[in-house]
């Protein structure tokens, strides 16, 4: 199997999660054209893992319906959490490469065709992270350098009327310095979790995501575990479109849980303060 796919889902926005697996579906065509061009064969998997059993009230199949890939759905296990719920998938899979993918992405057509083919000519490479734009077309700066909490705090909870007089420092957490849409940037310390696209043997030398960490942090955790065995590429030709958003815009319950998982974060690694 060339690729797996694992998608966990917790009441998905139907209408953006469609968007998300009819553009998926797209970019595997192009990579089975391209891997059947090489004169090899081209088998695909999604795993999408339910944890709010609602699945079964959307027509996903129709999304993926010119799409030649096995689907398999896990549910029932109720909601164990993000990373969890990426390892329930991840420990399933037999593919060559293994994506991490969000429920609120839009791929582009050639993304997944261009990332195979760069991993094909960069052995040492074992993850790839793409150029990530808004629905707007704007870049987004999700890559980042090791945080401070007074970054996270500034970045998450500063009202934007203030944002401005940190801008220098926000913009350096931000690796703005560094990412545009032509070169590759090579080993970013932490990279975003709408969208990593692993070397599947890398994946599970790692033992994929920590499970500590129900909500946030989980991608930042996997970033710096994963440069101890292998490189990590940011690739500009391999491009998404992310409609998400920040903890402290969808309320209490959800900055609680960026908390926590920031605590266990730097715990784990170490606390920088400012």
């Amino acid at each position: 199997m060339i690729i797996s796919i694992s998608i966990v889902t917790y009441l998905p926005q139907k209408k953006q999660f469609y968007e998300t697996l009819r553009t998926l579906g797209v970019a595997l065509k192009f990579l089975k054209d391209f891997v059947e061009s090489k004169g090899e064969q081209h088998y695909q998997t999604l795993i999408l893992v339910d944890n709010s059993s609602d699945l079964s009230t959307f027509d996903y199949r129709a999304a993926l319906a010119n799409a030649d890939i096995e689907i398999l759905v896990i549910s029932g296990q109720g909601n164990v959490g993000y990373g969890r719920g990426h390892n329930l998938a991840i420990a399933m899979t037999k593919s060559q490469y293994h994506l991490v993918l969000n429920s609120d992405v839009a791929i582009e057509q050639n993304a997944l065709r261009r990332a195979i083919y760069f991993f094909d000519n960069h052995a040492d490479v074992g993850l790839i992270a793409p150029l990530i734009r808004s629905e707007e077309g704007k870049l987004q700066y999700l890559y980042r350098r090791y945080p401070t909490v007074l970054d996270l705090m500034l970045r998450g909870f500063t009202p934007h009327v203030l944002k401005k007089y940190f801008y220098i420092r926000l913009a350096h957490y931000e690796m703005r310095d560094t990412i545009n849409e032509h070169d590759i940037v090579w080993d970013p310390p932490i990279v975003s979790g709408c969208f990593m696209l692993f070397r599947t043997d890398v994946l599970q030398k790692v033992n994929g995501f920590d499970s500590r960490y129900f909500l946030y942090f989980e991608d930042y955790d996997l970033s710096l575990r994963t440069h101890a065995i292998a490189r990590i590429a940011c690739v500009p030709s391999v491009s998404i479109i992310h409609c998400g958003g920040g903890a402290s815009h969808k309320g209490l319950k959800h900055i609680r849980m960026f908390s926590a998982s920031a605590f266990k974060f730097f715990n784990r690694f170490g606390w920088k303060w400012l």
